[in-house]
């Protein structure tokens, strides 16, 4: 499956807009991972824990926005945005949500 954010893709020709396709992902933070991540930003470090939370949560969205493109029967999916949300009563979980275009190549 191709992945673009671009609406073209160099080489291809899309020759069917099939829909817009989306994914999401939604992970809770950990209270200990919260407060070794606040250590490491007042030392001035990165956060290990975040960006690791960030990927397992950009990786899920993706897979599943790319398993609807397959279901239409889809090569790609075109346009692709993606958002990054935290939400609860204390910011205590991290929302991935991401969205493209699925098309057919020719």
């Amino acid at each position: 499956m191709i992945v673009s954010t671009t609406t073209t893709l160099e080489g291809h020709r899309i020759t069917e807009y099939r829909g817009i396709v989306t994914g999401e992902a939604i992970m809770g933070a950990n209270v200990f991972r919260d407060f070794f991540a606040g250590i490491s930003d007042i030392i001035g470090g990165r956060s290990g824990a975040y960006e690791g939370s960030l990927k397992k949560a950009r990786e899920t969205a993706m897979a599943e926005m790319e398993a609807e493109a397959a279901r239409l029967g889809c090569d790609a999916v075109v346009g692709v945005d993606l958002d990054y949300e935290v939400l609860g009563e204390k910011g205590g979980m991290l929302m991935v949500s991401v969205s493209g275009t699925a098309v057919k190549l020719g």
